[in-house]
């Protein structure tokens, strides 16, 4: 790497000479722009089901009846919901609510001037003089413009010329944090000479570098000649911290590329050894890498990639799910076929006509999930719940004397649907709705719903308490709690009414497997209201009959991916699916 006046191994003191690198108020900047960009973390360190006794022919048929209602709820849905609208846990369902409430918008700023026309060709010193005397009120102008040429991604020629005008300025000194920045351009750019030129000079000056140097030259070096030295500076980061999934990625696909699958292969076990989650481009690059292969012990080891999917409830991306596809089409004498389709409402693939995975939990894991919900959620501690012991052991006792119920309403959460319309009225639609279908119905409200007002009328409290059982809790309680408490104290078959997504409750779960086993239950047994308006018939959206994971047959893989055209949030499941089968 040279200048228009030297080289820089000819200038002894062209960097500053620190051993030790602290981080720099311009260099924390520089972190959280690169952190944007390579995914570089932030760091501080430099481197039961419960059924009814039936004892004559009467109670019988009540049960029969009973459990008819509870199907029809479900049907009912599905028929009264038309065939593209999506469930409350379909990717994009949750944009498009935000798109249907203007309030929820987010909103538009006014663009941002462009305050300066960055050169486009190297410049002289007496030019980078006159420029700096035109952006006299920047200070520190040498950092400044550099890092707009980052976020501009300029040449690499260009920030070269302003590190020969610092240069020539200092006695040939040149600070760490401009070094950095033209380092990111190199790596950008993939200007593979310079970045060894920089390593170079990085490798002799300084005894210890920040994480972010470290990821640039790691990133740098994978596709060249030197790519093993990539590995050496992993050892090092390790000494004083754990590597970010983007530092295993970068080293993984480094190894791949040079055709050295060992050594990557040793590194994805390296990573989860660490809890870390792989970033789905590694995961990708290991079936990339496996196109036309015909060796069981990698396929095995591919499998075990994509049950690690299934398991932690991850999902491909579009270009992923095409990469699984051309492995499986491309395994010689496997003839498999893969196709991108969806799934019926009734769980049944249209492009193999197989069956995919109920969404409803076996017995067993209901009790499991049941036991640990009990454990973590409801007696979980003061965080997870605002309510006293008396009053959850008063819940507890009213839940035991009564009969299982067929759903449980969260009462405010679904009287402020509407927030124009009286509160009161609005639950009452609801529970008369669901009492005219003879369901056994709970609604958790607060006591202040007891008050008259104009939010809450008592003939129309009257009225629903003559429907529905009601459990009217502390003004300061959470409802949660008692709403999951109840819902799986009454059974399998109990279902519950709320726009809540129980986020917080998903994430206080101890382990992976019990948040997949929550949110698989969550998905089968939360019901959505659809309405336009108050007043408008009571509509529900259908629940999903299928679990949305990666799952497999033996002879067939049926893979959820997402759909690069479709924003998913983190609760949201994907749509779209490839279905993987062996010819026969």
């Amino acid at each position: 790497m040279t200048f228009y006046f030297t080289g820089i191994r000819s200038f002894p003191k062209l960097w500053k000479s620190n051993s030790y690198f602290g981080l720099s108020s311009s260099h924390s900047y520089l972190s959280l722009f690169l952190k944007d960009c390579y995914g570089i973390r932030n760091q501080e360190k430099c481197f039961s089901v419960k059924t009814m006794s039936a004892q004559n022919t009467k109670a019988m048929n009540l049960l029969i009846a009973k459990a008819r209602c509870v199907r029809k709820l479900d049907e009912s849905s599905n028929k009264q919901v038309s065939a593209d609208s999506s469930h409350m846990f379909a990717a994009g369902a949750a944009k498009k609510r935000s798109q249907m409430n203007p309030s929820s918008k987010d909103p538009v700023l006014p663009p941002v001037e462009n305050i300066i026309q960055l050169p486009t060709k190297p410049l002289n010193s007496e030019e980078w003089d006159k420029l700096k005397e035109e952006f006299k009120e920047k200070a520190n102008f040498e950092n400044w413009i550099i890092l707009q040429m980052v976020k501009c991604h300029s040449s690499v020629d260009v920030a070269k010329s302003v590190l020969a005008w610092v240069a020539a300025k200092n006695s040939g000194i040149v600070g760490y944090d401009l070094l950095v920045k033209y380092l990111y351009l190199c790596v950008f750019h993939k200007q593979t000479s310079e970045i060894i030129d920089v390593y170079e000079i990085m490798k002799a000056r300084y005894k210890r570098l920040e994480s972010g140097a470290y990821t640039l030259l790691m990133r740098g070096l994978i596709y060249t000649d030197r790519w093993r030295e990539a590995l050496l500076l992993l050892e090092d980061l390790k000494k004083v911290m754990i590597p970010s999934k983007k530092n295993y990625d970068d080293c993984i696909q480094g190894a791949l590329f040079h055709q050295d699958v060992n050594v990557a292969w040793n590194l994805y076990q390296e990573l989860l050894s660490h809890d870390i989650v792989p970033m789905l481009e590694t995961l990708k690059a290991f079936f990339d890498f496996g196109k036309d292969m015909k060796d069981d012990q990698y396929s095995n080891k591919l499998h075990n990639i994509l049950l690690y999917l299934r398991n932690n409830q991850l999902y491909p991306g579009e270009s992923f799910a095409h990469s699984i596809k051309t492995w499986f089409e491309s395994i010689p004498g496997e003839q498999w076929k893969g196709q991108f389709t969806t799934i019926q409402q009734s769980g049944q693939c249209l492009g193999c006509g197989k069956t995919v995975e109920s969404i409803h939990l076996s017995s067993e894991e209901y009790e499991f999930l049941k036991a640990k919900i009990m454990r973590d959620v409801i007696d979980g501690g003061d965080q997870y719940k605002k309510t006293t012991p008396q009053e959850l052991k008063r819940f507890q006792n009213f839940v035991k004397y009564h009969p299982p119920f067929d759903v449980v309403i969260d009462g405010l959460n679904v009287a402020k649907m509407f927030p124009k319309a009286r509160e009161s009225q609005v639950l009452l639609n609801v529970v008369s709705h669901l009492a005219k279908q003879n369901l056994q119905v709970l609604v958790l409200g607060r006591k202040h719903m007891l008050t008259q007002n104009s939010r809450w009328r008592r003939v129309e409290m009257e009225k629903m308490q003559k429907q529905a059982s009601f459990f009217f809790a502390d003004n300061i309680s959470e409802d949660d709690p008692f709403l999951l408490y109840a819902t799986l104290h009454s059974g399998n078959h109990c279902k519950f009414i709320t726009k809540d997504l129980m986020r917080d409750h998903k994430a206080c779960l101890p382990d992976a497997k019990t948040q997949r086993l929550f949110f698989k239950w969550q998905q089968g047994h939360q019901l959505a209201i659809v309405s336009k308006h108050p007043g408008a018939k009571i509509t529900f959206q259908h629940i999903l009959s299928y679990d949305t994971v990666v799952q497999t047959t033996g002879d067939s893989w049926h893979i959820p991916y997402d759909d690069d055209l479709v924003e998913r949030y983190s609760y949201e499941v994907p749509t779209k699916w490839l279905c993987l089968h062996r010819k026969t």
